[in-house]
């Protein structure tokens, strides 16, 4: 082969390497339910209820594959914020053969009929502040004309924010929607189980804990304790809970096309109580409720 057409030939491979996608290797070939936390407490009432575990690390996390109620799952903490969970849900999503995903985890209660300890499992995940950061004008605050379609006009601002629309591949969203047939499933058993009101800790709620099936939940890369802006969430979103995950995995799941639901129990009230924030009491509780929920629902799902 003379020197041109080795290098025409070398030329072509070349090409043909960058224009195919990079796919990362297959961890796990079994079809697993993928329960996500957020942080260590969530993870250990988790971990407590799994069985035959086995632990990878990848890229600094460890993801634990194992069995819960007889289903193959898969559990791994993503760590706190919008970006660590949409990067760790991605990177499940591309390494293991995931039949759903499952959050698992704490919130603030926005909705004021709620209470510590109860678990909400919303059917619509918002993100309030993905937004914009409105001019001052003479005539108040104002977002640039060229965005007007991407201004959520429905929801009235927050001072100078005013939320718009998430933009993805899979068009404008106002809102990610959970699973129904998952939502149904929550529904099923929401009725017939009854949560912990103590800890393991020893710390107990003054009224018994309900779960929640249905509604709004919110989403930001903020942690949430102004009575003000809880009280915007509720008028404006109609929010029942705030967390700092699971809208960003709720956005990453509707790309993927990947069926999601997510269980958060109250820790606390967003700036809602008549003292301090009380997440440091009832933390525990609240990882302990959700998890007792999210074993109760896999267990109701179909065998593979």
């Amino acid at each position: 082969m003379s020197l041109k057409s080795k290098t025409k030939l070398a030329g072509l491979l070349l090409a043909t390497l960058l224009a195919s996608p990079v796919r990362a290797d297959s961890l796990d070939s079994t079809p697993r339910t993928a329960i996500m936390t957020a942080f260590a407490p969530e993870k250990a009432a988790m971990m407590a209820l799994l069985k035959d575990r086995k632990t990878y690390r990848l890229q600094g996390s460890e993801i634990t594959l194992g069995s819960l109620e007889g289903h193959p799952v898969l559990l791994t903490e993503s760590g706190v914020s919008m970006v660590n969970a949409a990067m760790t849900a991605q990177r499940l999503i591309d390494r293991f053969k995931i039949a759903r995903i499952v959050f698992s985890g704490i919130a603030g209660g926005i909705d004021p009929s709620l209470h510590v300890g109860d678990v909400v499992v919303p059917e619509d995940w918002a993100e309030p502040l993905e937004d914009v950061v409105m001019r001052e004008t003479p005539d108040g605050p104002k977002a640039p004309a060229w965005m007007a379609d991407e201004v959520i006009s429905s929801i009235p601002p927050f001072g100078v924010l005013a939320s718009k629309k998430v933009d993805t591949s899979t068009g404008f969203h106002q809102s990610f929607k959970a699973d129904p047939a998952l939502l149904a499933t929550a529904r099923k058993l929401a009725s017939g189980l009854t949560l912990k009101a103590c800890s393991s800790d020893g710390r107990c709620l003054d009224q018994p804990p309900r779960i929640l099936v249905g509604g709004m939940g919110v989403s930001t890369m903020s942690f949430v304790d102004n009575a003000k802006f809880r009280d915007w969430l509720y008028d404006a979103w109609k929010a029942r809970a705030t967390d700092m995950e699971s809208g960003a995995v709720a956005q990453v799941a509707d790309v993927n096309g990947v069926p999601f639901i997510a269980f958060r129990s109250l820790s606390d009230l967003a700036g809602g109580e008549a003292d301090a924030n009380r997440m440091d009491l009832f933390m525990t509780l609240a990882a302990e409720n959700a998890a007792a929920v999210v074993k109760a629902f896999v267990a109701e799902l179909p065998k593979s």
